[in-house]
């Protein structure tokens, strides 16, 4: 057990998770005193010694997922399918290991003539088939480091396993069995069980691959992870992928945060001022002991997110919304409106509460205004100009979110010039590609006059790069 421990704490390890030596010992220590048949109080225990910082407590369960267990219940799906293949043919697995025991009896032979791994897998040992399946791949080195790898380390463990040489053994045992008159059902059941055995031990050692490959390079994983949500395209984001995509904003969002805060600490310094530090040490040779900085303040920007809400936006919006509000620091303040043909503020509803939650609400539109309808951009920029202009000066920077799909209603073009006329600069963020904009029921092309900044914004990478060019 010991032995295992060290494994896996040298797996946390290579994952960025510190465990030092003493941790480790702890973990020793503690699990002497505990009963390990409960997964869970082990789990618990592992966690409480070796994980110190909460924002490795997830990475910390996945590999504790991956390195002492899953595997097996992956092996008990893969030959339960095989098995289920007798099902169809109306013969049980028992009874038909049963009769060819029998036949093998009357043929002067029996299981004990097949290899080890043949028998294991007619019987469906599971247990026998896993220590087999570890014991092939510590034999073929498995040193994974990509996915281009995982067909060349499976195809290493199985030669390593003899799997082809199993399957023929098992196959000559089915032709020796028709040779001694075997019911034709119960053959032709047996032969397709061969075959469900055969894909069940490939599928096997191909996830045992892939499970390497996550333990062995977790960290690696995760960046690969983040770097494919960064380019994918909110429109096809699957629920799953929506969650992940969260977490992704937060860790972009905090390193902005960081850059910003450098960016004060150096601001708080200020700058070296030569001409006036030489002139202040003209009388010491101009020898510069007193060192004078200039004092610069930088004001931070106001914000108004003009935000559509409409389904064929809403992944773009919710993330927008997400990354702004995460950001609230670097700006003064943050009023938000959300719109489809309605115009309604939820400034409050974003400032209370759980953020996901407040986007959640606000992409249902907050109470304020009906989601269930036709977009309309002139109306909801007409709302705004007539309710809420007075919110905009000359430190303010509006955020507008949307395709610009206006259903051939009115643009009201001028509502946006007015508010670009009182705006410290006017930001468009449309989901769709510039090829796009002006044609159809597009009025980019009317509000694009008025408008600073018009980017395309349909993934997240798109996304940071705007917020770094607001802020930074």
């Amino acid at each position: 057990m010991q032995k295992k421990i060290l494994e896996f704490a040298d797996i946390l390890r290579k994952s960025g998770i510190r465990v030092s030596t003493a941790e480790t010992i702890d973990a020793f220590e503690a699990l002497d005193l505990l009963s390990l048949d409960e997964r869970e109080q082990f789990r618990d225990t592992l966690r409480a010694t070796m994980v110190k910082r909460g924002e490795d407590v997830p990475t910390f369960d996945e590999l504790f997922d991956l390195f002492w267990s899953g595997f097996y219940d992956s092996l008990r799906d893969s030959f339960g399918d095989a098995a289920n293949r007798l099902g169809d043919f109306g013969v049980d697995l028992d009874e038909l290991l049963k009769q060819i025991s029998q036949m093998l009896e009357g043929m002067d032979g029996d299981m004990g003539d097949l290899s080890e791994l043949a028998q294991a897998m007619l019987t469906a040992d599971l247990n026998q088939i896993e220590q087999l399946i570890m014991a092939a791949a510590n034999a073929a080195e498995i040193n994974i480091e990509n996915f281009l790898q995982i067909g060349f380390f499976s195809r290493r463990t199985l030669e390593q396993m003899g799997l082809d040489d199993a399957g023929g053994e098992l196959r000559d045992l089915a032709a020796a069995l028709e040779a001694a008159g075997m019911d034709p059902q119960q053959l032709a059941a047996l032969r397709e069980f061969i075959d469900g055995l055969m894909d069940a031990a490939r599928k096997s050692v191909r996830n045992f691959t892939e499970r390497e490959l996550q333990k062995q390079n977790h960290d690696y994983m995760e960046k690969f992870r983040r770097e494919t949500l960064l380019e994918k395209s909110f429109y096809h984001l699957s629920e799953e992928e929506v969650r992940k995509m969260r977490e992704v904003v937060e860790r972009l969002a905090q390193k902005i945060k960081n850059i910003l805060s450098i960016r004060r600490r150096r601001l708080n310094k200020g700058k070296l001022d030569l001409h006036q530090t030489l002139r202040k040490n003209m009388a010491l040779g101009g020898v510069p002991f007193n060192l004078i900085f200039k004092q610069r303040k930088k004001d931070r920007p106001k914000l108004v997110i003009l935000c559509d809400v409409s389904s064929s936006v809403a992944n773009v919006s919710r993330f927008m919304l997400q990354f702004c509000y995460s950001l609230q620091e670097a700006f003064s303040k943050i009023r938000s409106y959300v719109f489809v043909a309605e115009l309604g503020e939820v400034t409050h509803t974003m400032e209370e509460g759980d953020i996901n939650e407040a986007i959640e609400e606000a992409l249902e539109g907050g109470g304020v205004i009906n989601v269930y309808t036709r977009s309309n951009f002139g109306h909801a920029f007409h709302h705004f100009w007539q309710n809420y202009l007075s919110a905009i000066d000359n430190k303010t920077t509006v955020l507008i979110l949307g395709d610009a799909r206006n259903n051939y209603n009115d643009a009201r073009a001028w509502c946006l010039r007015d508010i670009h006329n009182k705006a410290k600069n006017v930001v468009w963020l449309n989901p769709e590609s510039p090829s796009a904009w002006g044609f159809g029921d597009s009025v980019m092309d009317r509000y694009r006059p008025y408008i600073d900044v018009a980017e395309e914004c349909r993934n997240l990478r798109q996304l940071n790069a705007v917020i770094d060019r607001l802020i930074l």
